[in-house]
């Protein structure tokens, strides 16, 4: 970890696919990457008997194990409670022993929120931990043309105060910034109007306090301009940003389904569909939610990425990429810095 190399621990058995998923993705980067260990964490045995079956560069992956598993559909903290040694809990616990630079999981999202808030602490200036997530957009973003913007909070949080929006918007370009080398990301309010004036009360102070701030920040955006990709990170508080992702992964599953089944009808849909071929290849390229790695749980003192439930071996592959890329970058280092320029504190409400 001081010779350049990142050191990331995989929650071996989280996820819908489990091992299957994650021993195969880890494998296959330790074949890709020269700056990289990954620590898979969770059954040993049943790891080891995966690992034997796939190659793998065994200088850059080791079994750490533990016990037990939060599934799925459990009840987060009373799972904890009863399994503190369980692959999600001794995977934070690794990177708070500073065995691991950034942690990783696919499995219960609850379970793993907690895990991380359990072994680490909040970066001072920040009330509340902020999960965010990537969306497909119309626009290209950054010097690599990243075909997806961020937004946060997607569900760690109920209510939001303006300090909280404020913190999340700095931890949105901060992590932007990093991981879409984008040198200045432009940062916006969700909000029912672009005005000053608009949205609720918290809403329009953490407007004034961004606007005399040192952040990028584009004022107020409204639900329109999400799909379309007018700035680089969108803040909102984690019920209206949770409903917005659902809504937006909704309609772009609805959508290839719609075409798909019109491709078993008449010659005329078949024919209309056939012309639309490569647009529809580039809406699933866009939605495809495997090529974007993770969402981040921004707010805690260690890099924290939670991959989707459905994570296939690609995935997962990506959201390790995705966690050593934010700790190589120092992406906790960058949020500090933020919070003290706009003079947070923890207090701050």
């Amino acid at each position: 970890m001081g010779d350049g190399t990142v050191t990331v621990a995989l929650d071996a058995m989280g996820g819908d696919h489990g091992l299957e998923a994650t021993v195969e993705g880890a494998a296959v980067l330790s074949r890709e990457a020269s700056d990289l260990h990954i620590l898979l964490v969770g059954d040993a045995p049943a790891i080891s008997a995966r690992l034997d079956e796939i190659p793998y560069d065994p200088s850059k992956l080791r079994v750490v194990s533990a016990e037990g598993c939060v599934g799925m559909d459990a009840k987060p903290r009373e799972a904890l409670d009863r399994m503190p040694h369980c692959s999600v809990a001794t995977t934070a616990r690794l990177v708070a022993e500073g065995q691991a630079d950034a942690m990783v999981s696919a499995g219960n999202t609850g379970a793993t929120i907690l895990a991380a808030s359990d072994h680490f602490e909040r970066l001072p200036g920040v009330r509340r931990a902020a999960l965010a997530a990537v969306y497909p957009t119309a626009t290209r973003h950054g010097p690599h043309n990243d075909p997806f913007a961020l937004m946060l909070d997607v569900g760690a949080t109920l209510n939001a105060t303006s300090a909280d929006l404020v913190s999340m918007a700095v931890m949105g370009s901060a992590y932007s910034s990093i991981i879409s080398n984008i040198e200045a990301p432009r940062v916006a309010l969700l909000s029912n109007g672009t005005e000053a004036t608009k949205g609720t009360a918290a809403i329009v102070e953490a407007h004034g306090r961004l606007l005399s701030g040192t952040l990028n920040f584009a004022g107020n955006v409204e639900g329109l301009d999400i799909p379309r990709g007018t700035v680089d990170v969108v803040v909102c508080e984690g019920f209206l940003g949770n409903v917005v992702l659902k809504m937006l992964e909704g309609v772009s599953e609805v959508f290839v389904d719609v075409a798909r089944k019109a491709s078993g009808r008449k010659l005329q849909w078949r024919m209309g569909l056939a012309m639309l071929g490569g647009g529809l290849k580039e809406i699933r390229r866009l939605t495809d939610w495997k090529s974007y790695g993770g969402a981040p749980l921004l707010g805690l003192d260690q890099v924290v990425i939670k991959a989707h439930g459905r994570s296939e071996a690609r995935a997962v592959r990506n959201a390790v990429k995705v966690a050593a890329k934010a700790a190589k970058g120092d992406l906790i280092g960058r949020i500090r810095t933020g919070v003290t320029d706009l003079g947070l504190t923890g207090s701050d409400a």
